[in-house]
């Protein structure tokens, strides 16, 4: 249940911190005539000569891409930090306790 509930916090704030680098402009100096948004991947193209329709495009593969590298990014800090804060006594108990089944299945 645990790791479920994990996954889903970093989903969450995977599509989060996704969405806002949709907000961090990422264009190339060499770049004329569209910008370019999203980090690490871009993913939305905005045209700065406007067309006759709709100035924004989605590269929906770059979102996927974005949403992937966040997810892991906020996978690993929450793991980081659950193993940072779990105190010595628990870690300890549950190695003592390991052991002590290890050896009780040894001894059958």
């Amino acid at each position: 249940m645990e790791k479920s509930r994990s996954i889903l916090k970093s989903g969450i704030i995977g599509a989060v911190l996704t969405l806002v680098s949709g907000l961090v402009n990422s264009t190339p100096g060499s770049l004329v005539g569209a910008s370019w948004y999203g980090w690490p991947v871009t993913w939305v193209t905005k045209l700065v000569i406007a067309p006759q329709y709709f100035p924004w495009v989605v590269n929906w593969y770059g979102l996927v891409e974005d949403f992937i590298f966040w997810f892991v990014i906020a996978y690993i800090v929450g793991y980081m930090y659950c193993v940072l804060t779990m105190p010595k006594s628990d870690a300890s108990a549950k190695t003592t306790a390991n052991k002590v089944g290890a050896k009780a299945k040894g001894k059958r």
